[in-house]
């Protein structure tokens, strides 16, 4: 039985290497859900799945199988905030230890994004928001109208 989209579930993954930059896929422009933006590897709960066998998962179909993490930190379940509260989000931390970032066709392009290079791209509706969540970098650095008002002021 597939999921409604008022009770999706979906696993988020933030990668950072020994930078501190944070790994972010473009999203083909055929996509449903932000065509053409930024974002992190990332989908959908299935049947039966734990959220972290759906990040372990979908990081393997979206960036291949060839790498090696550790795990920082695990937030959730939280509500989203821009999409009416409907969607159930896990976030998970990594640590990039090794490998090679392989793309399948739902991404054209990936890129190792430093905080101070951040501004621009052209992310998805949330993106700044789980960065914060997770305490990756300060909500002080992002356009504060892509930010809940319950995660400004720090």
């Amino acid at each position: 039985m597939q999921q409604s989209q008022e009770d999706a579930r979906f696993s988020i993954c933030l990668l950072e290497d020994e930078r501190k930059r944070l790994l972010f896929i473009k999203r083909s422009t055929s996509d449903a859900i932000g065509p053409g933006k930024w974002g992190f590897p990332a989908g959908h709960i299935e049947s039966g799945e734990s959220p972290m066998e759906c990040a372990l998962r979908e990081m393997n179909e979206e960036i291949g199988p060839e790498h090696k993490i550790s795990k920082l930190n695990i937030l959730g379940p939280v509500r989203d905030t821009f999409y009416g509260g409907k969607f159930e989000i896990h976030l998970f931390h990594f640590r990039w230890i090794s490998g090679e970032v392989v793309l399948n066709d739902e991404h054209t392009e990936f890129a190792w994004v430093a905080a101070n290079e951040f501004a621009g791209l052209d992310t998805m509706l949330g993106i700044e928001e789980d960065i914060v969540l997770l305490d990756i970098w300060p909500s002080a650095m992002f356009n504060q109208s892509r930010l809940p008002s319950t995660l400004l002021g720090d």
